[in-house]
């Protein structure tokens, strides 16, 4: 017995070795998700999610996958096909890569999905102490959000605009930013002032989460700024007309003031304003007007004007006309544009609302050529309006959206376009 196992345990010694069966494949890479498998992952922890792409490894000792990040600018290059708000939501909620991508993203400008539409909960015919808002996106209507924010002290507080995100309002002491999104309040320093201008119109020049942000606020008189983080405002006087809007185009700030003059104005180092020289077409100036908008689009400026001819003044409201800011020639001049091509544009009657622009709107069910008002209209259920360039504008319309426009600057918050704060990435 023992001789035979000896002998068995030589012939097993001596047979060659075999080729070890091969291992079964590794498990295909998931597909890269798409934006809308990715709205299941809204609001949970960034932090605890791995990046998807085309190529995997597998570790040898777990076997789990560990997926490598696309590069930035692949990235932005999906954001810039996001066709709504909350796409752009679900894509930030798949995992920190893609937050960061979204936060980065070089320019607010060019998105290519429309603004909500925020309605103010107005209770007994003021915006009251502890404010309410419902949010709609008109490319997805079914999704409306509803908002509160923290009680406001005291709570009748004049209503200054809307920036990058935030509500803004003061008394002649106090001032409050609400988040339209999350509801959160920031409230700044006391501002020390003498109380004998009253401040009409509050922005902000940057994002609140800038180095580089500053809360400024208008009266007639004075110009007050607040650098983010400080203790304290600065105060700077105000010559000539009043401000009326402002807007951010290529990497500057331009205001039309009461009488329709286009200015250039700069905080740092120091505060200055410089007249811009532009010469008004003769066709611009006929019939009764309201004030302009003006609308950064792409890369153009943007005059939106409300023309009345005064023989039809009874029964025809008047047209919306465009003009796009010429700055090739000296002085620059606005000219005229017969049509948008495929632009659609956001504006309100309070011009311290901001106004916005959105390419390919047929994409998210919009329509090209066409301007949108917060206001609701008479023909659907919607809450909006769409107005066609150089069609009449609506009667009802006119009433509700523009035949205020000289006294806006003291209205309370109506309904308004907005993009929530996490849009604007950090880089901007």
């Amino acid at each position: 017995m023992a001789g035979g196992s000896r002998r068995r345990r030589r012939r097993l010694r001596e047979r060659p070795p075999q080729a070890e069966e091969p291992s079964s494949p590794p498990e295909a890479a998931p597909a890269s998700p798409g934006i809308r498998s990715a709205e299941a992952a809204v609001g949970e922890e960034p932090s605890k999610k791995t990046c998807v792409a085309s190529g995997s490894t597998s570790s040898p000792s777990s076997g789990s996958h560990v997926w490598e990040c696309p590069l930035d600018s692949m990235l932005h290059q999906i954001i810039a096909l996001i066709s709504s708000f909350h796409d752009l939501l679900a894509f930030r909620g798949t995992c920190r890569s893609w937050r960061a991508a979204a936060s980065s993203f070089p320019s607010v400008y060019t998105f290519t999905f429309p603004p909500l539409h925020l309605e103010p909960d107005i209770s007994h015919g003021i915006f009251n102490y502890k404010p309410k808002w419902k949010l709609v996106d008109p490319a997805k209507r079914a999704l409306s959000l509803r908002f509160s924010a923290p009680r406001i002290n005291p709570c009748r507080m004049r209503y200054l605009g809307c920036s990058y995100g935030y509500l803004i309002f003061s008394d002649r002491e106090h001032c409050h930013l609400l988040d339209v999104y999350t509801g959160t309040k920031v409230k700044p320093p006391k501002l020390q002032s003498d109380g004998s201008s009253l401040i009409y119109y509050g922005f902000l020049v940057a994002p609140l989460t800038s180095p580089n942000s500053r809360l400024t606020l208008l009266s007639r008189t004075s110009i007050f700024q607040w650098q983010v983080g400080a203790n304290s405002w600065t105060e700077h006087p105000l010559v000539g007309e009043p401000i009326h809007q402002i807007v951010f185009f290529k990497g500057q700030m331009f205001a039309m003031d009461f009488v329709q003059r286009l200015h250039t104005i700069s905080v740092v180092p120091q505060l200055n304003i410089q007249e811009v020289a532009v010469v008004w077409e003769e066709g611009m100036l006929v019939g009764l007007h309201s004030k302009p908008w003006l609308v950064v689009c792409g890369d153009m400026l943007l005059l939106v004007d409300l023309s009345v001819s005064t023989d039809l003044l009874f029964g025809f409201p008047g047209t919306l006309r465009v003009f796009r800011l010429d700055l090739s020639d000296q002085p620059a001049k606005w000219v005229k544009m017969e049509k948008l091509d495929n632009w659609a544009l956001f504006l309100a009657n309070d011009r311290r609302n901001p106004t916005f622009s959105c390419m390919n709107p047929e994409r998210w069910g919009g329509k090209s050529n066409y301007i949108y008002v917060p206001t609701a209209s008479q023909d659907s259920d919607e809450p909006w309006t769409a107005i066609e360039v150089g069609q009449p504008v609506p009667n009802s319309t006119h009433r509700l959206s523009f035949s205020s426009a000289a006294t806006a600057h003291s209205s309370p918050l109506n309904s308004l376009w907005v993009l929530p704060s996490l849009v604007y990435g950090v880089c901007q």
